[in-house]
């Protein structure tokens, strides 16, 4: 029976699945949408759709680096609640999505979320969806990046659940590696959130933007211009210092910048990601026992 796109149409608006599935399903079953529904009910895919719409700002970052090192990948999953995502089922599910990540390089999430999971026969999106229908809960693959060097040395540092960091150290003198210090760098970006490297890789919008505003601050203070644009100068180097992250303190010896930590040991850092859980979504603020209630009922 050919299957027509009205077909298509009336089963999405009844089950709140994605078109590909209702055409797969309409083509297994010849076009008998009831019983369409009933295999699609069955297999959860139904219920697993109509819970994506709801906030999940829960979850877990987890970093994967390659045997051979030469290659990082980092990920983060979300979930609804904490309790979930600090669960070891949840984490051995991100951290199968990460060895995916790591060893297909995929493009974009789409490309993941079709790719194989790592240790088993199914895609990321079949495996999310069965951990939908057995959680409970809206479990979404939000984003991942992945790094690969060719004379530098990755590490990582996650602080609890909800943050992760990949970073790329190399030396000049490949004798000197020293794991302690990227694990230390790592950490110490975790912590100051710096926006990039060094000041050659600070976005001209986000510094022009900065300027403006520092601009119109000193202009409020009535001083003349050339003294404005001395206060200006300073200003902008107190702020590139503190967004980048060879211009900061380091966290475990304020006294020194992260750019004299990295001289002393003859090393640069080449790149780094870091991941926080949760980062720009809105969360929906809930009773506590509303929500427990709201759990206990599904």
């Amino acid at each position: 029976m050919k299957i027509t796109a009205s077909m298509v149409k009336e089963l999405r608006e009844r089950t709140g699945s994605g078109m590909m599935e209702c055409k797969k399903a309409l083509q297994e079953t010849d076009g008998d949408i009831e019983l369409a529904i009933e295999n699609m009910r069955k297999s959860g895919m139904a219920k697993a759709d109509k819970k994506s719409s709801r906030v999940a700002a829960e979850g877990r970052v987890v970093v994967e680096i390659s045997d051979d090192g030469n290659s990082a990948a980092i990920v983060e999953v979300n979930c609804e609640t904490d309790f979930v995502s600090g669960s070891d089922d949840f984490l051995a599910f991100v951290t199968s999505i990460a060895k995916t990540a790591l060893s297909n390089k995929p493009s974009d999430v789409v490309a993941l979320s079709a790719t194989t999971l790592d240790g088993t026969s199914e895609t990321v999106e079949e495996a999310r969806k069965a951990k939908i229908v057995k959680i409970g809960e809206n479990i979404q693959v939000r984003r991942f990046a992945l790094l690969s060097t060719k004379n530098g040395a990755f590490g990582s540092y996650s602080h609890g659940t909800r943050m992760g960091v990949v970073a790329e150290l190399e030396w000049a003198d490949k004798s000197a590696r020293n794991d302690d210090l990227i694990k230390d760098i790592a950490m110490h970006i975790a912590a100051s959130n710096p926006l990039c490297v060094s000041e050659a890789n600070v976005p001209s919008d986000v510094l022009e933007k900065e300027k403006d505003i520092l601009r119109a601050q000193a202009l409020e203070s009535g001083k003349p211009a050339d003294i404005v644009e001395k206060m200006l100068t300073g200003r902008i180097r107190k702020y590139l210092a503190e967004i980048t992250l060879l211009g900061q303190s380091f966290v475990k010896d304020p006294d020194k910048t992260v750019e004299t930590l990295l001289s002393d040991s003859g090393a640069t850092v080449n790149n780094f990601v870091r991941y926080e859980v949760g980062e720009g979504i809105e969360k929906k603020v809930e009773n506590f026992a509303d929500e427990v209630m709201a759990q206990v009922n599904g």
